[in-house]
């Protein structure tokens, strides 16, 4: 791992062949990995315990679950979510208090019964794929965006969580709400020319941390380029020119 790159990598691919080539390929370069639902449905749990093979005991996984349930259930999934050693998961701020507690409790539990870390537990607040249009017209809240993100990120903190998922265009309402050392992992970062995607809500790498990002999520301007490794030098590069 890099202990001084602000990067996380969403390995968004559907093996784990494709993901391990990855991990070997940025090796030293990144501060973790981000494993979500397509990788993890495509080939099982297991996948942890290779990508550890891969890159190190010490390294850094994300596991991107969004638990979103009834507290009782998001209890039993943190529980186990904890047993399998990852660094970090997240749940949906949206469930609410009760199940935020009920998320912060399972991981505890866990980790105590597994012996091991009691990971990081994060509340994503509104994804970067919803516009403040969507939010209104579709989801119902009355909320400004920014206003909404800013009153999940205190329920979550209040929760016992240890931070947030973020558009980077809350960063800086969030910090003034929660502090500096509220995490914040920020996705929704595109290098200057990369394409937007499925995302609406989005900064360069250089300006998220700039504004006060712990950690940022790239995916595709990495893992879709021909030499991920000079991908991630250069975005290390930017962040590192935009931090105090």
């Amino acid at each position: 791992m890099n202990t001084n790159s602000k990067i996380l990598v969403a390995l968004d691919v559907d093996t784990a062949e494709k993901a391990a080539e990855l991990v070997r390929q940025l090796s030293g370069q990144v501060a973790g990995y981000k494993v979500g639902l397509e990788l993890i449905n495509s080939v099982g749990f297991g996948l942890l315990d290779k990508l550890r093979e891969t890159a190190g005991a010490e390294a850094k996984i994300f596991y991107d679950c969004k638990f979103l349930d009834i507290p009782n259930t998001v209890l039993g999934a943190s529980k186990a979510a904890a047993k399998r050693g990852v660094w970090m998961f997240n749940i949906h701020a949206s469930g609410g208090s009760a199940m935020l507690k009920a998320a912060v409790a399972g991981a505890e539990a866990g980790a105590i019964e597994a012996c091991v870390p009691k990971p990081l537990v994060i509340a994503v607040s509104v994804l970067t794929s919803v516009s403040a249009e969507v939010l209104r017209d579709e989801m119902g809240v009355s909320r400004p965006l920014t206003e909404q993100v800013v009153a999940l990120a205190r329920m979550a903190q209040d929760s016992g969580c240890d931070g947030l998922v973020a558009s980077p265009h809350e960063i800086a309402a969030i910090r003034a709400a929660c502090g500096p050392d509220f995490l914040l992992v920020i996705p929704g970062v595109r290098p200057i020319g990369a394409a937007i995607g499925d995302q609406k809500r989005v900064m360069t790498p250089g300006e998220a941390v700039k504004a006060g990002a712990d950690y940022i999520v790239v995916g595709r301007p990495i893992t879709a380029d021909i030499d991920p490794a000079a991908s991630a030098r250069r975005i290390n590069a930017e962040t590192a020119g935009n931090t105090a």
